[in-house]
């Protein structure tokens, strides 16, 4: 980066916002994925006017942008691949509107999730997409990835309650699509269209998200099956009833083990456990809806079902659940969290067969995760220091991305591409399809400046 263009954008943000600091560029080197690159600066935007003239300048000088929220992302999305800026913008946190009579929120991309929770409870509303890193991750990450969570199975993904957008193209123009109202059939959906680009085509500066009201009740319940046939079949029946959980989560053999020998909790040698919950206004009817889903367990060869009296009792049931990211912590292993998606139909085949891989290539793995909407979260262990796990690591991780793509899934259901999956594109998408995104991409960003390096959309300008 030359002085002048250094200076121009300090001009933008003033020298306090900017820098080049070598410990602040090696934190801004990566994300949560095990990617990282160093970017030539990072600088903090405070609003749209600085976005837009700060890539304006990179646009004219051809200086890749990487926008990056809390860096919780799985895929190395905030990985600045090609060096360039770093634009961080967490100090864009401002809640600028609560509208209950209308259901909705507008806020800025750093709002952390959590804290958006925080402001809507009072209302007797919340946001129903619910990551898993929600602690600490930002809603602008929450729509560059169209994050989901434990609720999507009932309550859909991020996607189903973006609005509309304010958002700065590569060019440095600044353009608002969706509307404010619950539906609109004017003109192309480009709200839709922006919502888990990745950063690819426009940098979002400005949020309205649709809320809804709190459900008063909800029920657990923890069912065990001695085959992940028995537990698939009981995930396929329930998801073609007429109760719909807000929770069904699946632990397979492999990681119950983990979860006895390491986190020291008291759980059955079988192949599968499922945790469901219900909610909704009444006790009475969350009651009956978790009724009915016991007798299906029940029906598919469930070893036991235990119904939660209370919340203490409910809080027992998560232990398992909830414990999994301490013990992963705990093993000190090198792993890769996958977040592969089947049909619901094909959850027991998938699992099946991904233990077969797992013996195939020599490299142990576990699944748990969404069952509710066939969102499995495969993790891999291995060696990063053996150089013979790390030469099986890719085969495996190509022939599990294969079988989904295979089954009628898709490579991501929730972490998004980023540089971890983008050599899989193809497996799921035809040339076709390729090519329309690439050309999409090029449309918005003929400099090919925003985030470059990910979802296989690069192209030389």
């Amino acid at each position: 980066m030359d002085n002048a263009t250094r200076q121009a954008l300090i001009d933008i943000v003033g020298p306090e916002n900017v820098t080049e600091k070598i410990m602040d560029l090696v934190s801004y080197s990566y994300d949560a994925s095990s990617y990282e690159h160093r970017p030539d600066c990072a600088m903090w935007a405070v609003s749209t006017e600085q976005v837009s003239r700060i890539l304006s300048v990179a646009n004219e000088k051809g200086i890749p942008v990487t926008v990056r929220g809390a860096g919780t992302g799985l895929g190395g999305l905030a990985v600045p691949a090609q060096g360039g800026i770093v634009l961080d913008l967490t100090r864009m946190n401002s809640i600028l509107e609560i509208s209950i009579p209308d259901r909705l929120a507008v806020v800025q991309p750093g709002v952390v999730y959590a804290d958006f929770q925080a402001a809507l409870a009072p209302y007797g509303f919340f946001f129903p997409p619910d990551p898993a890193s929600g602690v600490v991750c930002t809603l602008g990450g929450n729509v560059a990835t169209n994050a989901g969570g434990l609720h999507a199975v009932k309550y859909g993904t991020t996607r189903d309650y973006v609005l509309s957008l304010e958002a700065v193209l590569a060019s440095g123009e600044v353009m608002r699509v969706g509307a404010r109202t619950m539906k609109t059939s004017s003109g192309y959906d480009l709200c839709r269209f922006l919502v888990g680009s990745e950063g690819t085509l426009a940098v979002i500066t400005e949020i309205t998200l649709k809320v809804a009201p709190k459900a008063a009740h909800r029920a657990t319940a923890l069912a065990v099956f001695h085959t992940l046939e028995d537990a698939g079949e009981a995930v396929t029946r329930v998801m073609h009833s007429e109760v719909t959980p807000s929770v069904l989560e699946l632990l397979d053999g492999s990681v119950i083990s983990l979860l006895r020998e390491h986190a020291h909790i008291d759980l059955p040698d079988v192949e599968a456990l499922l945790l469901v919950e219900t909610d909704g206004m009444t006790e009475g009817y969350v009651r009956f809806q978790l009724e009915k889903i016991a007798e299906m367990f029940r029906g598919c060869n469930a070893a036991e079902v235990e119904l939660a009296a209370t919340e203490e009792e409910a809080e027992g049931l998560w232990k398992a659940r909830k414990s999994i990211g301490g013990m992963m912590g705990a093993l000190h292993l090198d792993y890769i969290p996958e977040d592969i998606t089947v049909p619901m139909s094909q959850i027991a085949t998938f699992l099946r067969q991904s233990e077969e891989l797992s013996r195939i290539h020599g490299l142990d793995l576990f699944n748990f995760g969404h069952a509710g909407d066939g969102n499995l979260h495969t993790n891999i262990f291995f060696d990063g220091n053996d150089p013979d796990q790390v030469a099986r690591l890719e085969p495996l991780l190509y022939d599990l991305h294969k079988l989904a793509c295979d089954l009628g899934g898709t490579l991501s259901g929730e972490h998004g591409i980023g540089m971890t999956k983008a050599k899989y594109l193809p497996l799921e998408h035809d040339r076709t399809a390729l090519k329309t995104m690439r050309t999409l991409k090029q449309a918005l960003d003929p400099n090919n400046i925003l985030n470059p390096g990910k979802m296989g959309l690069d192209f030389f300008p």
